[in-house]
């Protein structure tokens, strides 16, 4: 893949290359083999640019967010890795907030804060970015993207620029246009309420020590590994299978939180795989329900695995 480094970095010559890179440099869980090529583009036009090259010369592309609700498998990606994370402008215009794709979530909702704005404080402990949040639809304590989000600005694979209103982006649970039609997000428009800035806050304090209390932030972790089973809490029937601190090579269920699996000892990608699949059967066999992954799992598998 080596062939394409000239052409993307005469292409690019402002967006950041890099090849053969590790990838478990930019995810949570700490885990994944290397990208072919690793680009960091820094403009639209340099994001549209990319998806252009790579449709006209058949290259794979990635797109990779902040990486926190993401296993990247040992074997790495093939083709390009994309990522938005330093578009990341926040702008506000009386009650509405333009936020840049790279913009981690939590920041948006601490600019909101500081402006006065209120709707955005559930996601005041959601590490994702932007462009991550709208693409599954990111939600916290009864709070959803879908309930503030106005527009989007968002690269096509075919290289188009395009904005898609809330209405026709068919966001529902942890889902959207976005994943069905693999969009790149570049820029997303919320509409929020005026409202005094103390009162936001202590909402903002009061979730956050929830999440720090319950949560295993001091482990690298992929944040919910299951999504929210009909009638049940996915964590509550993990934790009724005596399933806590139960480990398979590095990573193991968390103690803390049963809904989150942790990498204690140089856990992989493979190792994170394998617990998911043991989880998902001990569940299935003691209460007949069946776990639906809410992390994505992309990437190739070693050879050796």
């Amino acid at each position: 893949m080596k062939r394409y480094e000239n052409e993307l970095k005469s292409l690019l010559p402002n967006s950041t290359i890099k090849v053969d890179e590790p990838l478990k440099n930019y995810t949570y869980t700490h885990t994944g083999g290397n990208a072919d090529y690793y680009i960091t583009v820094y403009s639209h036009e340099d994001a549209k640019n990319t998806l252009i090259f790579c449709r006209e010369n058949n290259i794979p592309v990635t797109i990779l967010g902040n990486g926190s609700n993401l296993i990247i498998r040992n074997g790495g990606i093939r083709g390009v890795v994309l990522n938005t994370l330093e578009l990341k402008e926040m702008i506000r215009e009386g009650n509405i907030v333009y936020a840049g794709s790279g913009a981690r979530i939590i920041d948006v909702s601490r600019f909101a804060r500081d402006h006065s704005l209120s709707g955005l404080e559930f996601a005041c402990g959601i590490p994702g970015s932007v462009g991550g949040a709208v693409y599954m639809n990111a939600g916290a304590y009864g709070g959803e993207i879908k309930d503030v989000l106005v527009e989007i600005t968002a690269v096509t694979p075919e290289g188009e620029i395009i904005t898609i209103d809330r209405d026709d982006l068919q966001l529902g649970y942890r889902k959207s246009i976005v994943q069905k039609n693999d969009y790149l997000v570049l820029q997303a428009t919320f509409e929020l309420e005026e409202k005094n800035m103390a009162s936001i806050n202590s909402v903002m304090d009061e979730l956050t020590h929830l999440r720090e209390s319950k949560q295993p932030l001091d482990l690298p972790s992929c944040g919910s590994v299951f999504q929210r089973p009909p009638g049940h809490f996915a964590g509550k029937l993990i934790q009724d299978s005596n399933l806590q601190g139960y480990r398979i090579g590095g990573v193991e269920v968390s103690k803390k939180h049963a809904g989150f699996m942790v990498n204690v000892d140089h856990g992989t990608g493979s190792d994170y795989e394998a617990l998911i699949a043991h989880v998902q059967d001990v569940v299935f066999e003691k209460f007949g329900v069946k776990l639906q992954r809410e992390v994505r799992i992309i990437g190739e598998k070693d050879e050796e695995e």
